[in-house]
């Protein structure tokens, strides 16, 4: 579908977003299609039940087996997002529909000429009984949360996801939720400026900053600071010449709502790189601000575009104690080649995943989970992880029979005695990790052959 499409989609995502064809190949489509055949390699593995074997079994259940189900959830919801309108609903229905799932596909009514795409091309692939896509503003949305559902799969603000929650409550309704947050990038004096200047900056400008796990703000020392700033300049001078406004590489922000908003930004800040802004088009080139307070908006929301402040700590000790007293980020970014530093982020901070002298490019190895915590989101997917976002794990127990096992577990029928729960304590505390029901049932075939010879024996000598 992508495949056949890639044009018609290319098409709208340009009229959305003024996204480049390459941008749109990069984020929306190419890593659409990878998702689609990364889960049809693996389906038949995904869908497998699986035996569990750990903690080992107690002798009372040794000859038992014990395995979890994949079941679907049933009809699902799944309620996508305007800055990235493709693979923010195929990329959840890919695992949705390899579970096994009904679903109903709620695009965004902020990225329209994407959402009617997805509107007439989905159903000439899916079945229209099991799959439907329905296209409208908030009030839909506010009416199918009313429903009942056996999952809701959301991705957009904070704000909204909140409701979704609470809607999701009334029905006890499970949900993933994929927000955001402001995720914060480290540097030290150990990283290559350089490089990590241009790194940032190509996390920060994929689609002008409208991403979850775009680069927010970058902590480090002022000493660093002045040279990240030339790096920076230096580094949006070759990614979009002089005239970044004119770069067709430069996505325009998604409506005029977002872009008052970001421009106001520009205020709370000494622009030292960029700043300029252009109406007709909203479009931002790629700004860096220093001097920021952090009561201004620009250091307490997430930016969500091309606005990049730069805040002053002066330890690794102050950069991860900054980041622990705000709400949890969807990502934590770190360019350092110190491992103590690294470990002291990984382990002191906690993000919905982290990436160390890189940013974004980790949201792509699909056999990573890909999600929030906390304020920033509650589960995960991508590759496996979607397809067990929407399975229910069954357990599953098939009892063994042994006649000699059976008699033992008679100790738990009624009536109830101290000594029964004294034995019965005692088997269940006795785990077998050096045996199973091969070695169980040798033991009882070797205990049935001594007690027929006994008996044999016995029978001889009273005959006699």
């Amino acid at each position: 579908m992508c495949e056949v499409h890639r044009d018609e989609f290319y098409q709208a995502l340009k009229e959305d977003l003024n996204k480049s064809v390459f941008e749109s190949a990069l984020t929306e489509i190419d890593i659409t299609i990878n998702e689609a055949k990364n889960a049809l390699s693996n389906l038949k593995s995904w869908m497998e039940p699986y035996s569990v074997r750990h903690p080992p079994k107690t002798i009372l259940t040794l000859l038992d087996e014990a395995v979890i189900v994949n079941d679907p959830r049933g009809v699902v919801l799944i309620i996508g997002a305007w800055n990235y309108p493709v693979n923010l609903i195929l990329m959840p229905l890919i695992g949705a529909i390899a579970a096994g799932n009904c679903v109903i596909l709620k695009p965004s009514e902020n990225s329209p000429a994407t959402s009617k795409a997805l509107t007439k091309i989905i159903p000439q692939y899916l079945d229209k009984d099991c799959y439907h896509v329905l296209f409208g503003g908030v009030k839909l949305t506010e009416n199918l949360l009313k429903r009942k559902f056996d999952y809701i799969f959301y991705t957009g603000s904070k704000r909204v996801g909140q409701l979704v929650r609470a809607a999701a409550n009334e029905h006890l309704t499970p949900v993933t939720l994929e927000m955001g947050g402001k995720s914060p990038v480290f540097i030290d004096k150990t990283a290559n400026i350089s490089i990590a200047a241009r790194r940032i900056l190509w996390g920060k400008c994929i689609n002008s900053g409208q991403t979850c796990i775009a680069p927010d703000y970058i902590l480090c020392s002022k000493d660093i600071q002045s040279k990240l700033v030339e790096e920076l300049k230096k580094g949006i001078e070759e990614f979009f010449g002089e005239k970044p406004l004119d770069s067709k590489d430069i996505c325009s922000i998604i409506n005029e709502v977002h872009f008052k908003r970001l421009c106001s930004l520009l205020k709370e800040g000494t622009i030292v790189v960029g700043g300029n802004i252009r109406e007709k088009d909203r479009k931002i080139a790629p700004t860096v601000l220093t001097d920021v307070k952090l009561k201004e908006s620009v250091m307490e929301d997430e930016i969500f575009g091309p606005i990049l402040p730069i805040y002053n700590v002066e330890t690794v000790e102050d950069a991860v104690n900054f980041i622990n007293e705000r709400d949890l980020p969807l990502a934590c970014y770190v360019f350092s080649q110190d491992k103590k530093v690294q470990k002291q982020f990984i382990t002191g901070t906690s993000s919905g995943g982290i990436c160390i002298n890189d940013t974004v490019i980790y949201a792509i190895v699909n056999s990573l989970p890909f999600g929030g915590v906390g304020a920033s989101g509650i589960g995960a997917y991508h590759g496996k992880y979607t397809f067990d976002t929407f399975t229910h794990k069954k357990s599953c127990v098939v009892k063994g029979y042994n006649a000699v096992l059976d008699r033992i577990w008679r100790i738990r029928y009624p009536p109830y005695t101290t000594k029964k729960h004294r034995l019965l304590a005692h088997f269940l505390g006795m785990r077998m990790t050096f045996c199973g029901p091969l070695f169980v049932n040798s033991i009882v075939f070797i205990f049935g052959l001594i007690v027929g010879q006994l008996g044999i024996l016995l029978y001889k000598r009273f005959s006699e």
